[in-house]
């Protein structure tokens, strides 16, 4: 018996012979972290992200029916345009823990292409939006097969499967902003999937942008996954919950009476806590580079001397992401080629903005 028998699929007996189905999903920054997960997949704590709009996966799933379904599940990968041998035991894992809820999958053979529209693992949330793209795909494919199924369901069950894939990938389905993980003050809110939030959002927050600026391309030495399992035992990971679900309930009444002043304090504490669980477990890391502590400390003194309403943002890797209110967005776009594109490594940054989350191509 599954646990979540309400996303099983019920048994169909005619299945599209082949098509080709294609969608994007973006990648998505978290204001409040998760670090620290249950199995299977399931959050230590609530978190709240924006979704982002240009930092996206783009990825076309071509099926086919099999002469003879096998035991096994039988697909190819192709990213960016080159097979990728090594992202295929991702895909067989995500494969096996969701094929109860979409039976379907060994009765094809799966041609997978993918691209991203940023650099992979360096610190955005690549396998949230790879994961979330390929989970929306597979949903189309079941609305082919069981039509039944309404929009508002197969927008649950797609941040279902995402998760599945990928924690964070549960978030990207939906936007500009979304919660992942159950919490008191959030109506259905839930550890199986993400929500859109469910609260008018102030007008301070429309077009919110973030510009990510690239300080280290590089892969991280240290996967999310890794340091997700480096929260079991650690000395703060009971209060750091407990912070991280407060701190839900501050940030729910700062995105409904739009206080930016408050937002700046909850977003640049709960990143660089984030970054202080890593540099506390065992085996401690450090993420973050010289160039990432350079960037924050400009940040703080425009900040000071202009009444800016900047701040930042970090996510499991080096990176800064810079958040600003788009009215604000010529002046801060100046001060970043002014003075942070120095600290990115070869100039490199991305200008995204908030963003609505998985669509058909």
């Amino acid at each position: 018996m599954s646990d979540y028998p309400e996303f099983t699929l019920p048994i169909v007996s005619k299945l599209p012979e082949e098509g080709i189905i294609a969608c994007t999903s973006p990648s998505n920054i978290a204001l409040i972290k998760y670090w620290g997960k249950k199995p299977v997949q399931l959050p230590e704590n609530a978190s709240i992200s924006f979704t982002l709009d240009t930092c996206k996966t783009t990825t076309s799933l071509a099926y086919k029916r099999r002469d003879n379904a096998g035991g096994g599940f039988d697909f190819e990968l192709l990213f960016e345009g080159k097979p990728k041998p090594d992202f295929k035991p991702k895909i067989q894992s995500f494969f096996e823990r969701i094929q109860e809820y979409l039976p379907f999958l060994k009765q094809y053979t799966f041609r997978i292409e993918t691209s991203n529209t940023f650099p992979h693992s360096s610190g955005i949330a690549s396998s949230a939006s790879g994961m979330s793209a390929l989970a929306y795909c597979l949903m189309q494919l079941e609305k082919k097969i069981n039509p039944d199924i309404s929009d508002s369901e197969c927008l649950q069950k797609s941040s279902f499967l995402a998760r599945l894939g990928s924690g964070s990938a549960c978030r990207s389905i939906e936007g500009p902003v979304t919660v992942w993980g159950e919490h008191s003050d959030i109506n259905g809110s839930s550890d199986a999937y993400a929500i859109p939030f469910p609260f008018p959002v102030h007008q301070n927050f429309n077009d919110y942008q973030d510009t990510i600026l690239l300080i280290d391309k590089g892969e991280k030495q240290v996967s999310s996954s890794v340091g997700h399992n480096l929260m079991y035992g650690h000395p703060f990971a009971e209060k750091r919950f407990e912070q991280a679900t407060s701190n839900i309930t501050k940030l729910k009444e700062v995105l409904i009476s739009g206080d930016l002043d408050t937002f700046i304090e909850i977003v640049e504490s709960e990143a660089l806590t984030l970054h202080a669980m890593m540099m506390t477990s065992l085996p401690y890391f450090i993420l973050m580079k010289p160039n990432t502590l350079s960037v924050i400390h400009k940040i703080w003194e425009y900040r000071a001397t202009t009444g800016s309403k900047v701040c930042f943002t970090l996510d499991a890797g080096a990176n800064v992401h810079v958040l600003y209110p788009n009215t604000e967005k010529n002046q801060v776009l100046d001060f970043i080629t002014n003075e942070l594109v120095a600290y990115c490594q070869n100039g490199q940054y991305i200008c995204d903005k908030i963003g609505l989350g998985a669509k058909i191509v």
